[in-house]
């Protein structure tokens, strides 16, 4: 084991490498030692392999989750292509998404746009309420959420989120009172 994953002896001439981005998706992994020990038997798949090198690359996760993961890295963009490119997303727009991943951080949320929104811990309503908690007790993979986008950014490819309503977005016109 090492800091970026672990080698898996899959009883072939080469082990297999297991990155921590390929144990969990729900708990972020900073160290295969967190969720692994030596000598566990565990289930992996074999995601890529490289006769010429003698690499293996490995996954513990889902096929669910591989297959979403392939589709999304090999679609092509082009016109027929129905997510949300990024030059149609801008600062305030309103979405719902699903919690895909939930990290040390915050979440990867799922949007329909061609790369998932992050949304801060900190920019999530239930923090106040479970301050000093990890966010995976207030974030949960699976979780609808109504977000607005706070930041874009076209060089890097990146939605930033907020799940707290925009200060300067127009409202309601009047309050209800309840009695």
């Amino acid at each position: 084991m090492n800091n970026f994953g672990a080698y898996v002896d899959i009883g072939t001439e080469v082990d297999g490498l297991l990155h921590v981005s390929q144990i969990s998706r729900e708990q972020f992994v900073r160290h295969p030692k967190e969720v692994l020990s030596l000598g566990q038997e565990v289930e992996v798949r074999v995601v890529r392999a490289s006769a010429e090198m003698k690499k293996l690359q490995l996954s513990m996760l889902p096929e669910s989750v591989l297959e979403e993961e392939y589709v999304r890295k090999n679609f092509e963009e082009g016109e027929d292509d129905d997510r949300i490119q990024l030059d149609e997303v801008f600062v305030d727009d309103e979405l719902w998404g699903e919690i895909r991943r939930v990290t040390d951080y915050g979440a990867y949320v799922e949007l329909g746009a061609v790369v998932r929104g992050f949304l801060h811990f900190m920019d999530h309503p239930m923090f106040e309420d479970h301050r000093g908690s990890p966010p995976s007790e207030f974030m949960k993979v699976g979780d609808r959420v109504r977000v607005w986008v706070s930041g874009v950014d076209t060089t890097q490819r990146r939605i930033k989120l907020t799940a707290n309503r925009p200060d300067g977005l127009p409202g309601p016109r009047r309050e209800i009172k309840w009695i």
